[in-house]
């Protein structure tokens, strides 16, 4: 048995994300006895949408793979549960992330770090069900249903909109903050100030960090503060790239593109650590670079269930959410062109209310 849902979608005909989506009924699975149906108020576009899109369309009109419903990262409203479900009720407020499903048995499951699951865990959307395998479709929709185990609640105080990048952009630089161990006293800089980026500025000003933005020039200098970033260093000026060599103990390099990281380790002080979370590509980096210094390159992706819920907690206590432009879910395209060309200070979020309506 199945349940429809009205959503976006891409049918793989056209490698252009501006006319890839359409407007469509979705079939969501009925609701196994540890699902819960959240109505989906609030999704963030990210990168990945983007990027997921691009591979959807370069099928040049073969459908035969399926619609593709990117989102990723949402929040919304629990409006049905399956018997065995512990943990919600209807009317709870909760948030999901990029992942909905993994073993639950492995070493890094056990470790509550599911998003490495020896398995693979199951995407939220371009993902396969573990359990009927089927072709899991994302959160640009409204309804979606999860096994309960992989859906927050969501903390009181978090504004629904600005925290739902908080379930990918923010849970990515949230684990190797804390896997860094940054708190007060630490040196921490971040590359880039995007979607990522930003909330990384937050949550180490939150930690109690003294935090530098790196940016190509002074343009983000007053945005940087105003996040709480205690100075911007301009990664163009070779002066003052010579001048901070050594100068961060941790450094969050959320820069979505390809580009060289050895000016970034000459300024990590001793047994400092570069955590490459923007880029997924290969990287070339020459072995004295890392070896003068004892320095470290690190990466991070999504993060387990536990680690999330602390973020949420400690976004509550912080008052730390994403600077958002919310859209109505119907100027999705326009969303996506502006994401392409870096039109955005710092995140989309779909605001999916408007596919209650006839269309």
């Amino acid at each position: 048995m199945m349940r429809s849902t009205h959503a976006w979608a891409a049918d793989g005909s056209t490698a252009t994300p501006s006319t890839a989506l359409h407007r469509t009924l979705v079939e969501r699975r009925d609701l196994r006895a540890d699902d819960i149906a959240v109505r989906v108020d609030y999704c963030g576009v990210c990168h990945s949408d983007l990027h997921a899109l691009h591979e959807h369309g370069a099928g040049g009109g073969d459908d035969s793979e399926g619609p593709l419903v990117p989102g990723h990262e949402f929040t919304g409203v629990v409006t049905e549960i399956g018997p065995a479900v512990r943990r919600f009720r209807v009317g709870d407020a909760v948030a999901v992330g990029n992942i909905v499903d993994a073993c639950l048995a492995c070493d890094m499951c056990t470790a509550g770090q599911e998003n490495f699951c020896r398995e693979f865990p199951t995407l939220t959307y371009g993902g396969v069900d573990r359990r009927d395998g089927t072709p899991t479709l994302g959160a640009f929709a409204r309804e979606y249903v999860v096994r309960e185990d992989f859906a927050h609640r969501l903390p009181k105080g978090l504004d629904p909109a600005a925290a739902a990048p908080l379930l990918c952009a923010g849970i990515t630089v949230w684990e190797p903050l804390r896997a860094l161990a940054v708190g007060p006293g630490a040196r921490v800089a971040v590359v880039g100030l995007g979607g990522l980026g930003h909330l990384a500025v937050k949550l180490a000003v939150a930690l109690g960090a003294e935090t530098t933005v790196i940016s190509r020039s002074a343009d983000k200098s007053e945005d940087a503060r105003r996040l709480g970033a205690a100075d911007l260093l301009v990664s163009g000026d070779p002066q003052a790239m010579a001048s901070s060599q050594g100068r961060f103990d941790v450094i969050l390099d959320t820069v979505a593109v390809a580009h060289d990281l050895a000016p970034f380790l000459d300024l990590l002080a001793l047994d400092g650590a570069l955590a490459q979370l923007g880029y997924l590509g290969p990287v070339t980096i020459e072995t004295t670079d890392l070896l003068i210094g004892r320095k470290k390159l690190t990466s991070g992706g999504s993060g387990g269930m536990e680690q999330t819920a602390q973020l949420l907690e400690f976004c509550a206590h912080h008052d730390v959410v994403a600077d958002v432009e919310v859209l109505p879910s119907a100027q999705v395209e326009e969303a996506l062109e502006r994401l392409a060309r870096g039109d955005v200070r710092y995140r989309f979020v779909l605001d999916l209310s408007d596919l209650d309506g006839p269309g």
